[in-house]
C-alpha cells in the first residue's frame, strides 16, 4: 500500500512556475492576459481566436464565457488577496500571490475499493504574482517597463513550453467539448498523496 502511494507521487505533473510582476492599476488584466496564454495554447474545444492589447504586447484571447468568468472570479480573488495584504503593511517588501492552472484528465479507477472516475492532474502552470508599488512619476515609469519586459517574457514562455512540451498530454478519448477539465486555484496547497487522499 505504501508503496503504491509512493508511486504515486513520483508521478506528479510537470508544472511550469511564471513569474508576475504589476502594480495595482494593471495586475487584473496582465494576469487575465496570462491566464488567457495558457488557456489559448491548452483549451481544446475549437474557439474562435482574437486578441487583446495589455499594455503593449497583443495576446491571444479565448472567446469563451465560461472560461472567462472563471478566469475573472479567480483574478478578482487574487487582487482582493493582494490588496489586503497590502493594506496590512506588507507594501516595503512587495506583495505576493500564487493562482495555480490545473489540467485534468479522467481516468477508470483501478482499486477495488473505488469505483467511478477519478481526474488526474497532467499539467500545471503556476502564477507566482508579485504587487509592485512605486511612489514616485519614475518608479512608475521604471514599474511599467518592467512589467511590459516580464509580459513579454510570461508569453514567450508560455508559447515555448507548450511547443516543447507535448508528450505529457495524454489522449483524447471521449466525445465531450472539452475533453481535459480545469480549474484554477489561488495559493495551491501541496498536490501529495495525502492531500489527495484527504488525509491533510
Amino acid at each position: 500500500m505504501i508503496e503504491n502511494i509512493l508511486a504515486m507521487d513520483q508521478h506528479r505533473p510537470p508544472e511550469y512556475i511564471i513569474e508576475v510582476f504589476a502594480d495595482p492599476s494593471s495586475v487584473k488584466d496582465v494576469v487575465r492576459g496570462i491566464l488567457h496564454t495558457i488557456f489559448f495554447h491548452r483549451f481544446f474545444p475549437s474557439i474562435r481566436p482574437k486578441t487583446r492589447d495589455i499594455l503593449d504586447l497583443t495576446l491571444p484571447f479565448v472567446d469563451d464565457v465560461e472560461l472567462e468568468t472563471l478566469i475573472d472570479q479567480r483574478t478578482a480573488t487574487l487582487v482582493r488577496q493582494l490588496d489586503t495584504s497590502s493594506d496590512q503593511g506588507a507594501r516595503n517588501t512587495g506583495v505576493r500571490g500564487l493562482m495555480a492552472v490545473q489540467f485534468f484528465e479522467k481516468k477508470r479507477r483501478k482499486a477495488w475499493f473505488m469505483k467511478g472516475e477519478e481526474e488526474v492532474c497532467w499539467e500545471q502552470w503556476t502564477l507566482d504574482v508579485t504587487l509592485a508599488t512605486p511612489r514616485t512619476e519614475s518608479e512608475r515609469a521604471k514599474v511599467r517597463k518592467a512589467m511590459e519586459a516580464m509580459l513579454l517574457k510570461a508569453a514567450m514562455k508560455i508559447v515555448t513550453t507548450v511547443n516543447r512540451e507535448k508528450d505529457h498530454i495524454p489522449p483524447i478519448t471521449t466525445s465531450e467539448a472539452n475533453p481535459f477539465p480545469y480549474q484554477i486555484v489561488i495559493n495551491p496547497k501541496d498536490n501529495g498523496w495525502g492531500a489527495r487522499m484527504g488525509i491533510f
